[in-house]
């Protein structure tokens, strides 16, 4: 283990080209939609306005590379690999690993807060303890 650094996160471990691609078992619902708002893209497509895209991930600390997938966050403009980021999502995440900024842009959030509530099934439920006489 390195100091400082969680058991998990291991040097020089080599990605096998099916679990880049591979999603959990299991991912949250606020996951699931903020992979749809965050789209997957080739490094090589990415396109930089303002400078020059950073040379490697925050999270693994290799340099990206053309073919590689990686996700761009629209808020904050930071990029990370699939792989890095994807499990970090996973733990119900929803703002940048490095600034804290959050995943869903402002503009967005009220429609992704109105998705995230139809599909966790709380509306149902509040539907049926509002319908109840005396409550």
């Amino acid at each position: 283990m390195i100091h400082g650094f969680p058991s998990r996160v291991h040097r020089d471990v080599i990605w096998p080209e099916n679990n880049l691609t591979r999603m959990p078992e299991n991912p949250t619902v606020s996951a699931l939609l903020i992979r749809e708002i965050l789209p997957v893209i080739k490094f090589q497509e990415l396109e930089v306005v303002n400078g020059d895209p950073p040379e490697n991930c925050a999270v693994c600390l290799y340099e990206f590379e053309g073919e590689e997938e990686i996700r761009w966050l629209r808020n904050c403009k930071h990029i990370f690999h699939r792989a890095c980021l994807d499990p970090w999502m996973d733990q119900d995440q929803r703002t940048c690993p490095l600034c804290r900024t959050p995943f869903v842009p402002d503009e967005m959030q009220e429609e992704f807060n109105q998705r995230l509530w139809a599909a966790t099934g709380a509306a149902d439920l509040y539907t049926e303890y509002t319908s109840v006489p005396g409550l």
